[in-house]
């Protein structure tokens, strides 16, 4: 799941981005209102964890844009203010959750993992298609004939394709989901790693394939 931290300030958006990805979360961090806007607008996010009081534009505006435009993803706003009138306005302009600073970390895993249960989004642990499983606390993919552990990009790819079943992906869109905007990956090790996870769905002799949708894509499809 990729979720968007939006905070100005740069020590406090480290450390929740570190809590976040150390639970398998894939995170990008802004520090201004208007880049915090230009992701959400670019970006398919599971999440948005969006601050308040930011420079050139406020959490509060960039949340108004973002529900005006029927963006779905669910909204956490922090603030340094926990007075009753900055709450009623965070969740009057369309706010699904909110936390005032200080917390706890162990508060803030728990109100992600919470805003991620309720959205449409949410799948369990265990994603089944077909006869094939994919155990997402130990990356394991598993038929009735067989298990192997997949890597770490591997079981990122897996994952999205068991969740979007049928769904055709681009490569460029695979690479924005898995790699990120910020890598210098090749489109060749999209291919690498297709080719990977075919080679192990044979394996396991899985009724699953990953299908080249020519001139568009790929996509995982039952036998």
């Amino acid at each position: 799941m990729r979720i968007l931290i939006a905070e100005d300030e740069v020590e406090i958006a480290k450390a929740l981005q570190v809590v976040l990805e150390h639970n398998r979360y894939k995170v990008d961090t802004v520090h201004t209102g208007i880049d915090a806007l230009a992701y959400a607008d670019q970006q398919n996010y599971d999440l948005i964890v969006l601050d308040i009081m930011m420079p050139g534009l406020d959490g509060i505006s960039v949340l108004k844009s973002i529900r005006a435009k029927s963006l779905p993803v669910p909204v956490l706003m922090l603030t340094a203010k926990g007075e009753l009138e900055d709450r009623v306005a965070g969740l009057s302009a369309g706010a699904d959750d909110y936390l005032a600073k200080p917390f706890a970390t162990a508060e803030f895993l728990a109100r992600v993992k919470a805003l991620l249960r309720r959205s449409n989004i949410y799948l369990p642990d265990i994603l089944e298609l077909a006869d094939t499983q994919l155990n997402c606390n130990t990356y394991e993919l598993i038929t009735a004939k067989n298990m192997i552990r997949l890597n770490n990009k591997e079981f990122q790819l897996m994952e999205l394709f068991l969740r979007n079943p049928r769904n055709v992906f681009s490569t460029e869109q695979l690479m924005e989901r898995i790699w990120g905007y910020e890598s210098e990956s090749e489109i060749n090790v999209v291919w690498t790693y297709i080719s990977n996870l075919r080679k192990k769905l044979s394996i396991l002799e899985s009724g699953l394939v990953i299908k080249t949708i020519r001139g568009a894509g790929f996509a995982l499809e039952e036998m």
